[in-house]
């Protein structure tokens, strides 16, 4: 699979710090949330969308994000492979997850705050967001 991260970068001068993501095309971004952790423990998954697409920048702390491809929506398979991206608020990068994935993800720090963004509006589709155990693929160390 190749990588869905979108490489930024930063100009620093004696003014301070200019953090950019030149090659991110926003043209398709409806809404904008955040997401904290308080602590390490607490594990969002999974969750999946047929329609929707994400993209993830860590603005505080860091996270694991596990990604699968999901092969059937109804009963997936319990062997897909599980891709693993470590999102840290000092890195210039954004996951991008396509449609058609499930995600999960859980901070490796307290505090950490997740920037969410999607290409579709809050409650502009219905049924897209599909549940699963959050250790259907994977176990979430604590």
């Amino acid at each position: 699979m190749k990588s869905f991260i979108i490489k930024g970068g930063y100009y620093l001068d004696e003014r301070g710090k200019l953090e950019f993501f030149n090659d991110f095309d926003m043209s398709t971004i409806k809404r904008v949330y955040f997401t904290t952790h308080f602590d390490t423990n607490i594990v969002r998954a999974w969750q999946g969308h047929t329609i929707e697409s994400r993209w993830f920048r860590c603005v505080h702390g860091s996270f694991i994000v596990k990604l699968v491809k999901i092969d059937n929506w109804e009963k997936p398979s319990d062997n897909l492979e599980v891709y693993e991206y470590n999102l840290s608020a000092g890195d210039q990068e954004i996951l991008y997850i396509p449609n058609g994935f499930a995600n999960g993800f859980k901070a490796l720090e307290d505090n950490s705050k997740l920037m969410i963004m999607s290409n579709y509006g809050f409650n502009e589709i219905e049924n897209d967001q599909i549940r699963f155990n959050q250790n259907k693929w994977t176990i979430w160390d604590k």
